[in-house]
């Protein structure tokens, strides 16, 4: 796991990759523009996510400029494209961007990157295969979903025993943290012998996360937990699991800690979450985007992945 001074330290070596910029890059290097495009602001992470960067940027107003903007919902990939077409017209410096399809967004960055803008990537990989396709290197910032699934996965297989049925609820199947989460929880059903009976998308989003999980407990009455790949999901399968009067029989877990499910932890109505420390991960990705516009860094001399921390919450 990196630090947080370990991280620090990494920006400081980015000077020692620095390249010359492409012609008309980085204009405004005293005090650079840095765009924040993230997925739907109507999820409270990234509600979390912009608060943080925004905080930070006002501590720092002489270091750099921030334009902050989301999608309305997470499966809007077009609306997001348009938002870095904007940003590129706008002429910023670098887009740290949280991509709302890890496939989709890869030609819009590398539109980006050749119009001399500079690119991070922050809390869903971009795909590795379509970056390479286009020649392109970009840092990715965030946690390993993973582990921090299998992190929450491990804590409910503590009141599992083998056989028992489980559903997992996916968020957009074609995201790599969405992936990276229902493969986590399998690894953690796995090692205790559960029965996964089935793996849906519920989006990201609470109203098809609800859907889901009713339908899931409709075709599975002996179901004994569900996953969840985000807490606004979670939100959704509490609600079901309340609907089918199966309060203390079906337990959930989420992933985000956002505000919303601490008062369901304390009550027992969820089991367990992770945080990943959203309003950090934009701020890291901030601090790599502004040192290297100041160092004149090329897109692809930029360090690689910078892994941040995720912890297990439970009551």
């Amino acid at each position: 796991m990196v630090t947080r001074a370990t991280l620090i330290k990494s920006l400081t070596l980015l000077a020692a990759f620095a390249a010359i910029p492409a012609p008309g890059a980085y204009a405004s290097q005293a005090n650079p523009k840095v765009a924040l495009v993230m997925k739907s602001l109507a999820n409270e992470f990234f509600q979390t996510m912009e608060e943080g960067a925004k905080a930070h940027q006002k501590q720092h107003a002489s270091e750099y400029t921030l334009i902050a903007n989301g999608i309305k919902d997470e499966t809007d990939t077009a609306a997001q494209i348009k938002i870095i077409q904007q940003m590129i017209a706008e002429k910023v410096d670098a887009i740290v961007l949280a991509p709302a399809d890890s496939k989709a967004l890869v030609p819009v960055v590398k539109e980006a990157v050749d119009k001399g803008v500079l690119v991070v990537n922050i809390d869903n990989k971009l795909d590795v295969d379509a970056l390479k396709e286009k020649g392109l290197s970009v840092p990715f910032v965030g946690p390993d979903n993973r582990l921090g699934a299998k992190l929450v996965g491990d804590y409910l297989a503590k009141t599992l025993k083998k056989g028992d049925k489980v559903g997992i609820l996916e968020g957009v199947s074609t995201t790599f943290n969405a992936q990276q989460r229902t493969a986590g929880f399998k690894d953690a059903m796995a090692a205790v012998g559960a029965n996964v009976v089935s793996v849906q998308s519920g989006q990201w989003e609470m109203e098809q996360g609800n859907t889901v999980a009713s339908a899931m407990l409709r075709e599975h009455p002996d179901l004994k937990a569900l996953l969840c790949g985000n807490d606004n999901m979670a939100l959704g399968a509490v609600a079901a699991v309340k609907t089918a009067g199966k309060n203390g029989q079906v337990a959930v877990v989420g992933y985000d800690n956002i505000d919303a499910v601490k008062p369901l932890l304390a009550e027992g109505r969820m089991l367990a979450t992770a945080d990943q420390y959203g309003s950090k991960q934009a701020v890291f990705g901030i601090e790599i985007a502004v040192k290297a516009v100041k160092a004149k860094t090329a897109q692809n001399a930029m360090p690689g992945v910078f892994q941040t921390k995720v912890d297990l919450v439970t009551k």
